[in-house]
């Protein structure tokens, strides 16, 4: 039997193995996602109406530049119509009526996209998510008879693709959205204890790119599921940014780690591991070194100073997660920074993080959700990009 086999599962035999003798704590759990709204059946306004304009919904578009909106019943208080905002912004609107009839769920849309989860009752506070440029946010209110109500705001959306502090060279390498690529591969994390299953697809909504990957796990006694990509081959690369969007949902209190890895593996058949969580466990964002030597390994969680807690996210909405770090010749991974939302926090901490297997040259990427107790969830993931030089 040869060694290398297929990447998806060379990987997941790493991760396996490695998680088992010390890299501990991770099972996948996944969020519930009602895009029906509880106790109700509105009428959905159609994908390819920006105005969210069926039968029973009345728009009448936009305030003055700077002022409130408001349209039959719906005022938008954040954003002012005509700001200028950072991606993620905030989303707050009330209503209580919608063609004279109480509203029973409230929710929005940008542009022509779908519609995301609406929440129940008469007050929406989200958070919306949109790449740089003009665009138009769709509040929309729905009564308990399947009435639909719309009011408009337009946004400046100031945003780049990294940190302004991070420069991705123009003759750097980039994989844009690796959560549409097809070898995606699942399997249970053993050393999570307890046990999981998971499924993946492909939705529209919610999403920013109109291709997300949905995630849906379930588990027992905190078990997790691991999913993994084949992106691409580099030997020679040593400097990376990863730029992901997470969508978390109401069961985000269940999360018990938040897991983003790369693998990189040498022309030499050593392979790099970046591995990155942000574990609600100790409030922390963690980072993996080898404690042990590349032919005896020993893959251990390091806590850095830095907080990170998944359940401290905001629900129903995206979440920009970025990481910046680089390798050396022998191996020593150094991590840089993470960015959450925009908000960086400082790492520069260096270790060593090269193991000794033998496999065929390729780059990896896993994502995993570590969940708490039993039950099921569900997360997605979307404009995942790896930049590398």
């Amino acid at each position: 039997m040869r060694l290398f086999q297929s990447p998806q599962t060379l990987f997941m035999l790493l991760l396996v193995s490695l998680v088992a003798a010390g890299c501990g704590g991770s099972s996948v759990k996944t969020m519930t996602n009602t895009t029906t709204p509880p106790g109700s059946s509105p009428t959905t306004p159609s994908t390819n109406d920006p105005g969210g304009s069926n039968t029973g919904a009345s728009n009448t578009g936009a305030s003055d530049a700077g002022a409130s909106a408001s349209a039959d019943g719906i005022t938008i208080t954040s954003p002012k119509n005509g700001a200028s905002v950072a991606s993620p912004f905030k989303i707050s609107a009330t209503s209580l009526s919608c063609s004279s009839q109480p509203v029973t769920s409230i929710g929005y849309s940008l542009d022509n996209s779908s519609d995301s989860p609406a929440q129940g009752g008469t007050v929406l506070n989200t958070q919306g998510v949109a790449g740089a440029g003009a665009h138009t946010v769709h509040v929309k209110a729905w009564s308990g008879a399947g009435d639909a109500c719309v009011a408009d705001v337009t946004v400046d959306v100031k945003t780049t693709a990294s940190p302004s502090n991070v420069t991705v060279p123009s003759g750097a390498k980039t994989v844009s959205n690796i959560q549409n690529m097809d070898g995606w591969a699942a399997v249970h994390d053993p050393s999570s204890g307890g046990s999981a299953s998971g499924a993946m697809s492909m939705v529209g909504s919610p999403s920013l790119s109109g291709h997300a990957r949905r995630f849906d796990t379930s588990f027992s006694g905190s078990g997790g599921e691991l999913y993994n990509e084949y992106f691409d081959s580099d030997v020679n690369a040593s400097n990376f940014f990863y730029d992901a969007w997470v969508y978390l949902t109401d069961s985000a209190g269940n999360i018990g780690n938040i897991e983003m890895d790369m693998n990189q593996v040498l022309a030499d058949g050593h392979t790099v591991i970046y591995g990155f969580q942000c574990d609600g466990y100790a409030g922390k964002w963690d980072y993996t070194m080898n404690k042990g030597t590349p032919k005896k390994h020993d893959d251990q969680w390091v806590h850095s100073n830095a907080y990170c807690d998944p359940r401290t996210w905001g629900r129903n909405a995206w979440h920009h997660v970025q990481v910046s770090y680089s390798r050396d010749d022998s191996g020593n991974v150094t991590y840089h920074s993470v960015w959450l939302d925009g908000k960086e926090s400082k790492l520069e901490v260096k270790v060593p993080s090269v193991f000794e297997l033998g496999w065929a040259p390729a780059l990896l990427t896993n994502f995993q959700v570590d969940g708490i107790g039993k039950g099921s969830n569900t997360v997605y993931l979307d404009k995942l990009t790896i930049s590398r030089w």
